[in-house]
């Protein structure tokens, strides 16, 4: 990474914990930790890390709980989700509360340094190449505020509706495989099926598109994936 790396892990295994300090602080990381989550609020205030690893079983509030505590406060520092429990359902849980990945332990810490590379740069990708909003049809898609617009009126999404959007905004008139939308949004290690991105897809044809039956916005490409067009043909 050309940029400085700050680690904040909940975690409340002690024996982890002090095993990844000592992994990370070798590799020149700067690494701070939480036993558990009922203060993350006030030590993001002040230490501001560059990326949260969280795992999802902790004493007082748990992981997924405050996820969503931190993303629906418009937090938007990347999370990485952490859980014995290494089971399609957790996973897609977390991911549609907004983490950014998600491992099962245990775990090697190298895989954890190597997720944890692989979601900072994207996220840096995202900041200095990303576009600030997308238009088509009607709506506009902010990617800067994470929402959506038709007008002014604001078009609330769930994480995995709104990703799936992102991404197909991002290749606007542009076809997307299924397994490109499903790496992008639930991590190319997800146990998902091809045909497991299609229930979101239905969701969000139900808010986007006047007659949901019959899409004009958001086609089915047949045998590859689907596409997002900004003027429908």
């Amino acid at each position: 990474m050309d940029f400085p790396i700050q680690v904040l892990l909940v975690d409340d295994d002690e024996d982890l914990r002090d095993l990844l300090r000592q992994f990370f602080h070798q590799h020149g990381i700067d690494f701070s930790v939480l036993h558990d989550a009922n203060h993350l609020r006030q030590r993001i205030d002040r230490e501001r890390p560059s990326i949260i690893v969280l795992d999802l079983m902790l004493p007082g509030v748990d992981g997924l709980s405050a996820l969503k505590i931190l993303r629906a406060q418009g937090e938007n520092i990347p999370v990485i989700l952490l859980t014995a429990r290494d089971e399609p359902i957790d996973r897609i849980m977390g991911l549609e509360a907004g983490a950014d990945d998600y491992m099962g332990k245990p775990y090697m810490p190298q895989e954890l340094l190597a997720r944890i590379h692989a979601v900072l740069r994207r996220h840096h990708q995202q900041r200095e190449f990303g576009q600030p909003q997308i238009t088509f049809g009607p709506f506009v898609l902010d990617c800067q505020q994470k929402s959506l617009f038709m007008g002014e009126r604001l078009i609330k999404l769930p994480t995995s509706e709104y990703r799936i959007l992102e991404v197909l905004a991002k290749n606007l008139n542009q076809n997307v495989s299924r397994k490109t939308l499903i790496d992008e949004i639930y991590g190319q290690y997800a146990d998902i099926t091809e045909r497991g991105i299609d229930v979101p897809i239905w969701r969000l044809r139900q808010v986007i598109e006047p007659e949901p039956s019959a899409p004009i916005y958001l086609q089915t490409v047949r045998s590859i994936g689907y596409i997002l067009q900004d003027h429908p043909l």
